[in-house]
């Protein structure tokens, strides 16, 4: 490459590495602005700010309706994640492993959810447990997050078993293992990382998801929703010390599912001499 060559890659990589830069401040500012006027001592988010005080994250701690709130967040999380984990596997070993009539419609419609307008989703599974006499309980939410994390699943280990190679099952059988056999020693341990990582991917849509969770939920209300209940008809200063809670919650949830996925590459099989 020639001086004039080698200048154009520098510019092309220089200006890559501002526009990531910009686009994580354009993401992350609103959020960085919440964590700093959580800290606030001032009642209002204004500029210059008051003293330093975790006055707020106390009054957050004190209050029941939050830890409430908190309450049914995790335990409708976790057993989101559980569950969307479970269907998601056996949706993407059904993908894996079976040829049929109609894949593709099966596939277009296991992934579909999520591209649907959360607030027609909403009012969908609204009108759905209306019918079935589910409306407003816990396990209203449950579904409801389910429908929306399980495709989230789906996708994350079937890319994992796209990775496996097609032999190993046979080669199983072939040694005399059963399918079950094969399915506990073979194919879970391939995509064990994958499956992590969708659970706490799962946890994590279901933990900031709330606008179906407003619909459904009744009196069982999940901790964004309580924060949409702050908003209304006052400015809460605790709602800043909430999101940034949340926030972390979530980020942790990502980042330990991002740290089990990193390492799913598919071991190399030995080279043919």
């Amino acid at each position: 490459m020639n001086s004039e060559q080698i200048n154009r890659s520098r510019t092309v990589d220089w200006t890559l590495r501002a526009y990531i830069v910009l686009a994580y401040v354009f993401v992350f500012a609103p959020i960085a602005a919440s964590f700093v006027f959580s800290l606030n001592s001032d009642r209002f988010p204004s500029i210059p700010l008051g003293s330093v005080s975790l006055d707020w994250y106390r009054a957050v701690a004190a209050d029941p309706l939050v830890w409430q709130g908190l309450g049914n967040t995790l335990m409708i999380g976790l057993i989101v994640g559980v569950v969307s984990t479970f269907l998601g596997f056996g949706a993407a070993y059904t993908d894996y492993r079976y040829h049929f009539f109609g894949k593709q419609a099966y596939l277009a419609l296991a992934l579909l959810p999520p591209t649907i307008p959360v607030i027609i989703m909403g009012l969908a599974m609204l009108a759905f447990l209306s019918r079935v006499d589910l409306s407003g309980r816990a396990i209203s939410v449950i579904i409801s997050h389910v429908v929306i994390c399980a495709p989230f699943a789906m996708a994350i280990i079937r890319l994992r078993l796209s990775q496996m190679d097609p032999a190993l099952e046979p080669a199983a059988w072939n040694l005399g293992a059963s399918e079950w056999a094969t399915m506990w020693h073979v194919i879970v341990p391939f995509t064990k990382p994958a499956i992590f990582g969708a659970l706490f991917i799962t946890m994590a849509v279901s933990f900031d998801e709330f606008a179906i969770a407003w619909f459904v939920s009744g009196l069982n209300e999940t901790l964004p929703v309580k924060v949409l209940g702050f908003l209304q008809g006052q400015v809460s200063p605790r709602i800043n010390a909430i999101g940034t809670f949340v926030f972390v919650i979530s980020m942790t949830l990502v980042i330990v599912a991002q740290v089990l996925l990193s390492g799913r590459a598919a071991p190399k099989s030995d080279e043919k001499e």
